[in-house]
């Protein structure tokens, strides 16, 4: 009796059940399939990641940029219908000097000092300037005047080097297309009451980040051999990089004054 008790409580191998043991090779291919399963997965996640970071950088930062800079494009062309920006010049003692002309402003970090118009980098092309090449005021859509390590020069000084930056892929990429730019075309500086006519002498296609001669009085390797009235604008190079810099340099050839229509220099009208 005790004999067929254990017999009936047995349980049943996999032969009584009718199942063959599963080799064990086969388990390791499984466990294996599932781990190529999972690692797919991260893959995939890992390269949406990488496209939402790649759209946020190439386009939305565009998008944020360039709506912050019109905004203050808006204000700052608003503020030269309003009234004067020119303080008047002074005489010994703190007294305006009779019938001298306005001294030009004095522009801090942040300042919108007028509009940078290129050509050769499109039909209406043109981009706001603002003083300060710091992250925080390249990423606003605008070209940057340098303060350091050279103080760049105002368009009416009477020489100096007035030396610009901006971004080329991302935040407004406003020097995205300035290896258009080639020697004898037009560059061309708006304030408030001048035009500022430039033409380029030379263009630089690469150099290291730390060549900061480039933004210098007289910039080096621009062929320039002495003091002068010149214009830099620099970017990063190759596109989507910040391994190098490139630089285009050009020279003041004329001074318009803006008339009440704001009608551009030749330069800058279509035929």
């Amino acid at each position: 009796m005790q004999d067929d008790e254990n017999e009936q409580s047995a349980e049943p191998g996999p032969e009584a059940a009718g199942l063959p043991d599963r080799p064990a090779g086969g388990r390791r291919r499984s466990r294996a399939l599932a781990a190529l399963g999972v690692f797919g997965e991260l893959l995939i996640t890992m390269g949406l990641v990488l496209g939402l970071f790649v759209a946020y950088s190439l386009w939305w930062t565009n998008v944020q940029a360039d709506r912050s800079a019109a905004a203050a494009a808006d204000r700052l062309r608003g503020a030269w219908t309003a009234g004067p920006t020119a303080a008047p010049s002074t005489a010994p003692g703190g007294t305006p000097a009779p019938g001298a002309p306005p001294a030009p402003k004095r522009f801090a970090v942040g300042d919108d000092v007028g509009f940078l118009h290129v050509p050769a980098m499109g039909r209406d092309f043109q981009v706001l300037i603002r003083m300060g090449t710091s992250t925080e005021v390249l990423d606003e859509g605008v070209a940057g005047v340098y303060e350091q390590p050279y103080q760049a020069a105002m368009p009416w000084d009477q020489t100096g080097n007035f030396a610009l930056a901006a971004h080329r892929d991302g935040h407004g990429a406003k020097f995205h297309d300035l290896d258009a730019v080639h020697k004898g075309d037009a560059v061309v500086v708006e304030t408030k009451d001048k035009w500022y006519v430039y033409k380029v002498d030379s263009t630089l296609p690469e150099t290291t980040k730390f060549d900061t001669g480039i933004v210098a009085p007289v910039p080096a390797r621009s062929g320039y051999a002495g003091p002068g009235r010149y214009i830099t604008l620099t970017t990063c190079t190759p596109v989507y990089t910040s391994r190098y810099r490139m630089a285009v340099w050009g020279s003041l050839v004329r001074v318009d004054d803006v008339d009440a229509k704001r009608t551009p220099p030749p330069e800058l009208r279509h035929s």
